[in-house]
C-alpha cells in the first residue's frame, strides 16, 4: 500500500505581552500602534483577547529555518514599532507580577462573546502561548497522528516552560499558564477518535447545540486546525529566546514525520491512556526539564535529559530529511541551561541576594525577559533585513 506524503510545512503562532519600558507594567496597545503593525506586517499580526497582548503568525514555511527567519522578522518589527510608543514586547507565558483584575479585553465581537460565555474564567486569561501547525493534508492521517502525538506533548511542554510566576508569587510550577487555561472547557489532552468522520460527528453535536460556532473554540493541547489542513500543537508555553522556540518547533515537526514514517510501514506508536499521559503532562508543568517523566515501559521516572537523548536519536532520520537536525539537537542546550522558568527564578534569586526588594527583583525578571526577546534575532534575519536595520 502506498501512502501520500504530507507536505509537513510549518506555521508558528506566538503571543506577546506588552509592557511599559519604564514601569515594566503591562500596558494596552494603542490603537495607532496596532494599525501600524497591521499595515507593516500585512496580515501577520492581530490583537489578542486582552489589550496588552498581540499575536503574530508566520506564513506557510517549508523548513524550520524559514520559520525562524519569519519569526525573527516579526519579532523585530513588533519590538521596533512598540518602542515608538514606549513599550516593549515579552515572549513569555505569564507576566511575573501583573494582576489580571487590572486588564481589559479587546473590543471585538469574538472576545465579547468569550467573556460572556466564560465569565470570570475568561477574565483570568492573562497568558500567552506558542502554537505549531504541521501540514498534514490527509484527513484520516491527521486524525491518526493526533491519537499518537499526545505521548510526546509533555516532552515539548517541559522544554517550553516559561510561566513560574502569577501575580508576583512563585507558584512552584514551571508552567502555571496551563493551570489558568485548563479552567476553560474543551481544553487538555485531546480525545481519541477512530476516524475523521467520528471526530467531525462529535464536534458537530456541540456546534448544532449552539454552544460553539465552529472548531476554533475547541482548545485541546493538540487539534486539527479549523482553518488549515494542519495538525496544531497548542500545549507549549512561549519561549523568550527564538533559538529555543525553533528547537521545539523542529522537534514537533520531526516527531510528526516519524509517526507518519511508521504509518507507511503499517506500524504505529503505542497508544497510552490519557490518565498516564496526563501524569507526565503534570510533571512537565510542575518541573520542566529539571526532573523527569514516567517511562511507561520501564515503569519508573526517568530524568528528562535521558529521555531527550532517546527522543533526539529516535527522530534523527526525520530531522535530517526535514533539514532541521541542528535545531533538534539544540534542545540539549535548553536542558543544560534551563528553561525560561528556571532562568527567571535565577534572575530573581540573584537580585534578592544583591539586596533588591521583592518588587525590584520581579522587575529584574521583566528586564531579563525584554533582553532575551531580542538576543538571538539577528542570527535568523535575512541579510537584506540586516542591511535595512543598519541603514
Amino acid at each position: 500500500m502506498s501512502y501520500h506524503r504530507p507536505s509537513f510545512t510549518l506555521g508558528v503562532e506566538e503571543e506577546y505581552l506588552l509592557v511599559d519600558q519604564e514601569s515594566l507594567d503591562l500596558t494596552a496597545a494603542p490603537e495607532e500602534m496596532m494599525r501600524q503593525c497591521t499595515e507593516e506586517l500585512e496580515g501577520q499580526v492581530s490583537p489578542e483577547f486582552l489589550q496588552c497582548q498581540i499575536e503574530v503568525g508566520t506564513r506557510v514555511c517549508r523548513t524550520v529555518a524559514d520559520a525562524g527567519a519569519d519569526l525573527a522578522h516579526l519579532r523585530t518589527k513588533i519590538a521596533r514599532i512598540a518602542g515608538q510608543y514606549g513599550l516593549a514586547p515579552l515572549a513569555v507565558s505569564c507576566h511575573p507580577f501583573a494582576d489580571w483584575h487590572k486588564q481589559h479585553y479587546t473590543d471585538k465581537q469574538r472576545y465579547h462573546e468569550l467573556e460572556r460565555d466564560m465569565g470570570g474564567v475568561a477574565r483570568r486569561m492573562l497568558i500567552c502561548g506558542m502554537h505549531v501547525h504541521i501540514g498534514i493534508d490527509d484527513d484520516e492521517a491527521r486524525i491518526d497522528l493526533m491519537s499518537q502525538l499526545p505521548y510526546f506533548l509533555p516532552h515539548l511542554l517541559a522544554l517550553s516552560t516559561s510561566s513560574p510566576y502569577w501575580k508576583g508569587d512563585d507558584t512552584g510550577l514551571n508552567a502555571y499558564r496551563l493551570t489558568v487555561f485548563d479552567n476553560l472547557p474543551r481544553t487538555g489532552l485531546p480525545p481519541r477518535f477512530a476516524s475523521w468522520s467520528e471526530y467531525k460527528r462529535s464536534v458537530q453535536i456541540i456546534i448544532d447545540s449552539g454552544l460553539i460556532e465552529d472548531c476554533t473554540k475547541i482548545w485541546w493541547d493538540l487539534r486539527p486546525s479549523d482553518r488549515f489542513p494542519t495538525l496544531e500543537s497548542r500545549i507549549c508555553d512561549i519561549s523568550p529566546r527564538l533559538d529555543d522556540t525553533l528547537a521545539i518547533v523542529a522537534l514537533t515537526q520531526s516527531i510528526t514525520h516519524m509517526l507518519w514514517r511508521l504509518r507507511t510501514k503499517n506500524q504505529r506508536w503505542r497508544i497510552y491512556d490519557r490518565f498516564l499521559i496526563g501524569e507526565n503532562r503534570w510533571r512537565a508543568q510542575r518541573y520542566g526539564v529539571s526532573n523527569g517523566l514516567i517511562d511507561y515501559a520501564k515503569g519508573e521516572v526517568v530524568h528528562f535529559s535521558e529521555l531527550l537523548e532517546e527522543l533526539i536519536e529516535l527522530v534523527r532520520e526525520d530531522a535530517e530529511a526535514l533539514e532541521c537536525w541542528d535545531d533538534v539537537q539544540a534542545a540539549r542546550r535548553i536542558v543544560k541551561q534551563g528553561t525560561s522558568a528556571d532562568r527567571q527564578r535565577s534572575v530573581h534569586a540573584r537580585a534578592i541576594a544583591g539586596g533588591a526588594s521583592a518588587k525590584e527583583a520581579q522587575r529584574e525578571v521583566v528586564r531579563s525577559l525584554i533582553a532575551e526577546y531580542a538576543e538571538d534575532l539577528e542570527n535568523h534575519l535575512p541579510r537584506t533585513q540586516h542591511a535595512d536595520q543598519e541603514n
